[in-house]
């Protein structure tokens, strides 16, 4: 069995609280839906817009983003939560979807072709379309993480194979021109045509930017994991925290200045365009 990351984490991983807030709150939040994204405030990660998924036991889980009509197309996105004893043999419904967990909480034992991986936070584990796969929390607490699904696109001459590890135990690629202040911790390797998905964490030090409005085919789901930081999205300029969550369509513009005081830093999905398909 492997275990990964057994050393207490360095980072910090912010995970939805769930709850219900006071009756006397007002309800004016920092939730939008428009044709180029989404922004889904951690406040409205709450317990009563929970999923229960088919074949998970001692399980809930709240749905970032799906296929839908004038949203994202590629991808779904889920924060899960497993109670101690709970999980799936049977996770993965549909044969042809690929998986990527990344935990932040508690600790999780995923076990790839009959291989277990305990996994603690930080932790992460793509896992092939088609491969049999289960989770369990055998732990005493709770844990969290993310589940990413996408339909594979298959590409003839490359076959992706399980990647199990730590993000903490990845060197990190500084942005050039940056000295090290915007950097991007790569999950997978994106030269490997085998893969036809992007999960990075990327990390930027207080007053850091992107600097200019990064316009682009690919699909993304950002979800802050630490800090905060006011994003460009489309036309708009909208301040975002850790816990809180971003669904960016094709094309539209992206930009961000981190705010601090403490480092910003988002887990990052975005698809691989194989081609133009018309």
């Amino acid at each position: 069995m492997s275990d990964i990351a057994t050393a207490a984490p360095a980072a910090s991983y912010r995970s939805a609280q769930g709850g219900l807030p006071p009756q006397t709150d007002l309800l004016t939040d920092r939730a939008i839906v428009t044709e180029a994204y989404t922004v889904i405030p951690r406040g409205v990660l709450r317990d009563i817009v929970t999923s229960v998924f088919p074949e998970w036991t001692g399980s809930r889980a709240w749905v970032l983003n799906r296929p839908v009509a004038g949203g994202a197309t590629t991808f779904a996105q889920s924060i899960v939560e497993v109670a101690p004893g709970g999980g799936s043999e049977h996770p993965e419904p549909q044969a042809e979807v690929e998986g990527f967990l990344f935990v932040m909480d508690g600790e999780l034992t995923v076990t790839i072709e009959g291989t277990p991986n305990v996994l603690r936070a930080g932790g992460f584990a793509f896992i092939p379309a088609g491969t049999a796969w289960s989770v369990a929390n055998n732990g005493v607490e709770t844990s969290s993480f993310h589940w990413i699904r996408k339909r594979y696109e298959p590409l003839a001459g490359h076959t992706p194979r399980p990647v199990v590890g730590n993000e903490q135990d990845i060197e990190p690629n500084p942005m050039p021109d940056t000295n090290g202040a915007w950097r991007t911790t790569r999950m997978l390797d994106p030269q490997d045509l085998a893969f036809d998905m992007h999960v990075n964490v990327v990390t930027f030090e207080p007053g850091a930017s992107i600097p200019f409005a990064e316009t682009h085919v690919m699909e993304h789901g950002l979800y802050v994991l630490e800090g905060k930081a006011v994003y460009r999205l489309n036309g708009d300029w909208v301040e975002v925290q850790e816990g809180d969550y971003m669904s960016l369509r094709a094309f539209c513009p992206q930009a961000c200045y981190a705010g601090g005081p403490a480092k910003f830093r988002y887990l990052l999905y975005k698809d691989v365009n194989r081609q133009v398909s018309l």
